[in-house]
């Protein structure tokens, strides 16, 4: 596994290869989660925790007119893999 703490010049986290989704900032340390037909699957939060990042997987519920958060993560790979598959 790659690391992933690195980040680029816009601030949004490295995704591996694999993974074929973009990130589109959306607010300072917020990123729209973005499929590659151009759909938003969710957002990835940046959120420091006792000195370290985590990544902070967030889908939208229409129903409640809230967003739902599906867990934190030590690497924003696996929060967006969160957000694909709880479809």
């Amino acid at each position: 596994m790659s690391a992933l703490v690195e980040t680029r010049t816009s601030g949004a986290p490295l995704l591996e290869s694999r993974n074929r989704m973009r990130l589109v900032a959306a607010a300072p340390s917020l990123w729209r989660v973005v499929e590659p037909g151009g759909r938003v699957i969710g957002h990835l939060q940046e959120v420091a925790q006792a000195g370290s990042i985590r990544f902070r997987a967030r889908r939208y519920n229409p129903a409640a007119h809230v967003f739902r958060d599906l867990g934190d993560f030590w690497n924003a790979d696996d929060a967006v893999e969160c957000l694909v598959f709880a479809r």
